[in-house]
C-alpha cells in the first residue's frame, strides 16, 4: 500500500477517502464500486486517490485493513473471556454492520477459501488461546479453529447471517437476552472439560 500523507490535511483527506470507499464497497462490493462516487463523497479527486492508494484494489486493501484495526481496537481481546468478546464483537457489529458486509465481499470476489486475514494481532490471539489451552483453561484442539468457531458464533445475527440480521434499533432485552445466550454458549463450547 503506498505511504500516506503525513500533513493533517492530508490524513484528513485520506481518511474522508478511507470512510467513502468503505460505505462504497460494504454496499455494492470491489466490483460495483465506482471510485467516482468515492471521489464525490469524500469531496477530493481521482488523483488524491490513486496518489494515496495506487488503484481500486489498493483502496480496497486499505479499507479492508483499516476496517479490521478499527474493529481490533474496537473490541479488546482476552483468552480468558472468549465469551466476553463474543460479545464484544456482536455489539461491534451492531454499530459496524459494513465491517461484516465488507468480509463478505472478500469472500465473495477475493478469497472463496482460506484464511480471510492473516494480521500479526491474529496471530498473537491464536498464541494466547494456546497458551491458555496448555493451562487448562480452554478446552483442547486447534486454538485456530477455537477462534474461528468463537468469531462464527458472535456472527450469528449479524449481516453475515443467512438466518436473521439484528439491528440497533431492536429493543434492548431483545438484545440482553441475546448476548446472555451468545455468552452462555461460548464458554460452554470454549471451557475445558472437567
Amino acid at each position: 500500500m503506498p505511504e500516506l500523507p503525513s500533513t493533517a490535511r492530508g490524513a484528513a483527506t485520506s481518511r474522508r477517502i478511507l470512510d467513502a470507499a468503505a460505505e462504497e464497497f460494504a454496499e455494492r462490493g470491489i466490483a460495483g464500486a465506482r471510485i467516482e462516487r468515492v471521489i464525490h463523497a469524500a469531496r477530493t479527486n481521482k488523483a488524491q486517490l490513486y496518489g494515496y492508494f495506487g488503484s481500486k484494489d489498493g483502496l480496497f486493501d486499505a479499507v479492508v485493513a483499516d476496517s479490521v484495526d478499527r474493529l481490533t481496537a474496537a473490541v479488546p481481546f482476552d483468552a480468558g473471556d472468549l465469551a466476553g468478546w463474543a460479545v464484544g464483537l456482536y455489539d461491534a457489529y451492531l454499530r459496524r454492520p459494513d465491517l461484516v458486509r465488507l468480509t463478505t465481499w472478500i469472500r465473495l470476489e477475493r478469497r472463496p477459501t482460506g484464511t480471510l486475514f492473516e494480521t500479526a494481532d491474529h496471530v498473537r490471539k491464536i498464541a494466547e488461546i494456546a497458551e491458555a489451552q496448555a493451562a487448562g483453561r480452554l478446552r483442547p484442539g486447534d486454538p485456530y479453529d477455537l477462534l474461528t468457531m468463537v468469531i462464527a458464533m458472535s456472527c450469528a445475527w449479524s449481516p453475515a447471517s443467512s438466518i436473521y440480521t439484528a439491528t440497533p434499533d431492536e429493543p434492548d432485552e431483545v438484545h440482553a437476552r441475546r448476548r446472555a445466550f451468545l455468552h452462555d454458549c461460548v464458554s460452554r463450547a470454549v471451557t475445558a472439560p472437567a
